[in-house]
């Protein structure tokens, strides 16, 4: 069976490689690289924060509850709003809301909206520093039967998911003058580059590659590659090396199997970037999972936006938050419901004939998750 996901992110496996090398979680008991540790209630079930999202976030949510429900999954979805309040000058997340995934270490995110501007903080920012999550897995896969410029890919990006450029440091230096800071920690980055490490090894993939503009950052992107460097002696089995960002770009885009069996770790907002073209090599966005991998929680989620043009027509796309959903099921060790739904997923893409606008079909929403469902 196709799978874009299982490839790409299997938890388990990494959380059995890194070992002794994982980091305690004082305030959980986890391991730093967020392995799961749910368990079932007195119902038999599992249970899962659902963040539903803006714009066209609740339809598709809703999607992926009627498939989980048809495919009998063992969960009961806590749905929960993430909107941010003031407290002592800060923002932060609801308590409700973080009391509910601290309980159930897991979650699966819609699509969020930041306006743009001063004065607006992003909420997914702000989910990644309460949680921690500090490691962001992107998987692109072309997919079978859907066609694209491109019909060789086969990628993961590990992002830094904490520092970087999405520091937050800013201020104003003076009049019509603004600054920057980009933070790079040898902890974060070390960090990181060992999850990129066990990932590649539980994948199969025996391959890692830092990119960076150390060229030009001496400092800041010098650390991150001093770290991955250092890390690479721990795992002597796996290839590494290293690329600058803009010759890795080029790369993928003249041959993208170049990087086919390879993970790319990198700093945050490069990692922002480069995943999202590479989503592009394969039909955009509305067919990328992502995960977010945390100390003490792992949120998963789709990375597109929310959509209001379209929000409440019953048009939107639910694949990428389906696919997401299932790299949470594996995460889980649930691999026969997330193989189950993702084959579903994939038939009814590559069949074509009950497919969203964005994919070049003319089905609604719940027409595609019909489709789905009449497969498992």
């Amino acid at each position: 069976m196709f799978n874009v996901s299982r490839r790409a992110f299997t938890n388990t496996k990494v959380a059995a490689v890194l070992g002794s090398r994982s980091m305690a979680s004082a305030a959980s008991g986890q391991s730093a690289i967020g392995q799961y540790s749910g368990s079932k209630n007195s119902n038999g079930n599992y249970e899962v924060t659902l963040i539903p999202g803006d714009g066209i976030g609740p339809e598709i949510s809703k999607s992926v509850e009627r498939i989980f429900s048809a495919a009998k999954v063992p969960i009961e979805w806590e749905s929960v709003d993430v909107t941010p309040v003031l407290r002592d000058g800060k923002t932060v997340i609801p308590d409700e809301a973080l009391h509910s995934i601290l309980r159930t270490k897991i979650a699966l995110k819609g699509p969020l909206a930041t306006p743009i501007g001063k004065g607006h903080v992003s909420l997914n920012l702000t989910l990644r520093r309460t949680f921690n999550l500090y490691a962001n897995v992107r998987p692109c896969k072309s997919v079978p039967g859907f066609a694209t410029h491109y019909d060789n890919v086969d990628t993961v990006l590990i992002r830094e998911n904490t520092e970087g450029e999405y520091s937050g440091i800013e201020h104003e230096v003076v009049g019509g003058v603004m600054q920057s800071i980009k933070l790079i920690t040898k902890q974060a980055s070390e960090r990181v580059a060992r999850f990129a490490f066990a990932h590649a090894i539980a994948t199969g993939r025996n391959h890692v590659t830092a990119v960076h503009k150390a060229n030009i950052m001496k400092l800041s992107d010098g650390l991150f590659l001093q770290a991955c460097q250092e890390v690479a002696r721990e795992f002597p089995q796996v290839q590494f090396d290293e690329v600058l960002l803009d010759r890795a770009c080029l790369q993928i885009v003249q041959d993208p199997g170049h990087y086919a069996s390879t993970v790319m770790v990198m700093p945050n907002l490069y990692g922002d970037i480069l995943s999202d073209m590479c989503a592009g090599l394969i039909g955009g966005l509305g067919l990328t999972p992502s995960g977010n991998i945390g100390r003490d929680a792992s949120i998963f989620e789709s990375v597109h936006g929310t959509g209001p043009d379209i929000a409440g027509m019953d048009k939107a796309n639910p694949t990428a938050l389906l696919l997401s959903s299932c790299m949470m099921l594996r995460h889980m060790n649930l691999n026969s419901f997330a193989d189950a739904i993702e084959g579903a997923a994939l038939k009814t893409i590559a069949e074509g004939k009950m497919i969203t606008a964005d994919l070049g079909g003319k089905a609604s929403n719940t027409q595609f998750t019909d489709a789905i469902i009449s497969k498992l």
